[in-house]
């Protein structure tokens, strides 16, 4: 039975999480050349270029963040369904065994991580019927931190810098310009939306994703929802949000908006953001065999025109070059905007970590450290480890706990994108602390500033979870919040807010 299904969708897996899109590809090239030389939102460009071409020639993860791995199926009237979702599912578990997928599938009730990104509800599978004699199976991986910035709105309602929204298409306007605000830095900036109009609360969302397997030079169909698309795109980018949320001149590089029927009481507006580490394929499989007759989105016989001709990160001669563990005194030389290159010795850090420090003595000696908010892609090697793919998840969600960690234990500098709060801001000025952005989703590009693995603590919580010993050097982040009370971040909210008043008046 499809003696190539599943060899087939472990490439599917393997491509997909590996490579961009062409036309993906394509948006982040003209980002490149957008945004002047030698500013934060160039910079960062720069490295996203980077970290793409390094995926493809190591076939490494785009972003760590794999996702909830969410797969399309067409098949013919009278395919078993049942035994290719099994294929599926099996093919996930071994992609996720080769490195090629983070283990993200979590218990909701016990935190416990399954290992193999199987689980109730993981992977997510839709199949449905078509009159065609072949099978078509498209993927998306979308991460977590992309997932947390979707918004649904109920219209009508009122909008900060906006004002109210009515239930028509102007309302919806400001709906989508709104979330893209909102997301700032912590989606990954550049990135793409997906919208529904109408619906209910469920399928509103899932439309929106559907409308994210569309591609980005695409026309929408309906003249009115095309119009908006055009509208969108010719005004979010005024914003100055800019990758990374450092401002600049490129924020989307997509807007794909889609409309069901709703309830008579009912006005949904979903918004589903991507990254600009938009990473979604498909293929069209023999009926017979299983076997790959051609692909979605991509040609194999085109090849692969690489991002950069010459290095994305490049040295000034001005970086701050700083050795772990830190000093006060070090960290407090610091302004917002120094870029710094880091040595010695670091520590992972995400949610399940910074809960249990709360509670319990940190397993090894924080003070003066350096806490990297990740979850690396990690294989095991002989009796040790190798991380293969290490960017940075969304700070905001230890927000709750940051402040605490570092009055208690001496932290010095932490490291993640998005930025944080006011409760941070005012520990770091307190006790003489650092916030550094990394670039989101460049994976493979900060995995070479990882030199060694030398231990690994709470493993029980999961890989993503864990606290890693890690020796890097000259690890490259760029400093957002300082210890003298200055974020980056909120100035850039206030003046793009000011902005979203002028675009959506």
């Amino acid at each position: 039975m499809l003696p190539s299904f599943f060899d087939s969708v472990l490439q599917l897996i393997v491509r997909t999480s590996t490579d961009l899109p062409p036309d993906v590809r394509a948006a982040m090239k003209y980002a490149v050349t957008v945004e002047p030389e030698g500013t934060r939102a160039a910079q960062a460009l720069n490295i996203i270029a980077q970290n793409i071409d390094l995926a493809v020639d190591q076939e490494g993860a785009i972003c760590q963040d794999t996702g909830m791995p969410t797969f399309e199926v067409h098949v013919p009237v009278g395919a078993n369904q049942i035994w290719m979702r099994q294929q599926i599912r099996e093919a996930v578990a071994e992609a996720t065994r080769r490195g090629k997928l983070r283990p993200n599938s979590v218990d909701s009730i016990t935190g416990t991580n399954s290992g193999n990104n199987l689980g109730p509800g993981t992977p997510i599978i839709h199949f449905d019927q078509w009159e065609r004699d072949e099978i078509e199976i498209k993927l998306i991986l979308k991460g977590g931190g992309c997932e947390n910035t979707n918004a649904q709105y109920a219209l009508p309602m009122e909008l900060p810098h906006l004002g109210r929204a009515d239930r028509s298409l102007e309302g919806v306007r400001k709906c989508i310009l709104h979330a893209v605000w909102n997301a700032q830095g912590k989606g990954c900036a550049p990135g793409a939306v997906g919208v529904c109009v109408g619906g209910d609360r469920t399928s509103g969302y899932l439309h929106a994703k559907e409308q994210l397997f569309r591609t980005l030079d695409d026309i929408n169909p309906d003249g009115r929802l095309a119009e908006l698309e055009a509208s969108i795109m010719s005004q979010v980018n005024t914003l100055e949000i800019g990758p990374m949320g450092f401002g600049g001149k490129v924020t989307l590089i997509g807007c794909k908006v889609g409309a069901l029927n709703r309830l008579p009481a009912s006005f949904f507006v979903s918004v589903a953001y991507n990254c600009w580490a938009f990473r979604r394929l498909g293929v069209l499989l023999n009926a017979e065999s299983g076997a790959i007759n051609s692909w979605r989105y991509r040609d194999p016989s085109h090849p692969i025109i690489p991002m950069l001709d010459q290095s994305g990160f490049v040295r000034t001669g001005r970086e701050v070059k700083l050795q772990a563990p830190l000093t006060e005194e070090a960290v407090r030389s610091l302004k917002v905007g120094d870029v710094v290159l880091i040595s010695g010795r670091m520590f992972t850090g995400r949610d399940a970590v910074h809960s249990h420090l709360m509670k319990h003595e940190p397993p090894v000696d924080l003070n003066g450290s350096v806490l990297y908010h990740c979850g690396p892609v990690v294989v095991k090697e002989g009796e040790g480890y190798r991380v293969t793919a290490a960017g940075p998840t969304t700070s905001i969600r230890e927000e709750p706990y940051q402040g605490e960690i570092i009055k208690r234990y001496g932290v010095r500098a932490v490291i993640g994108k998005g930025g944080m709060g006011a409760k941070t801001l005012a520990a770091l000025k307190d006790f003489g602390g650092v916030y550094l952005n990394a670039i989101g989703g460049a994976a493979q590009f900060y995995a070479r500033a990882i030199k060694k693995v030398d231990d690994v603590s709470l493993l029980e919580f999961g890989t993503p979870e864990a606290m890693w010993h890690l020796q890097v050097e000259d690890f490259p982040a760029i400093v957002t919040m300082d210890s003298h009370g200055n974020s980056m971040h909120k100035d850039i909210e206030t003046e793009s807010g000011r902005q979203l008043e002028i675009v959506g008046g």
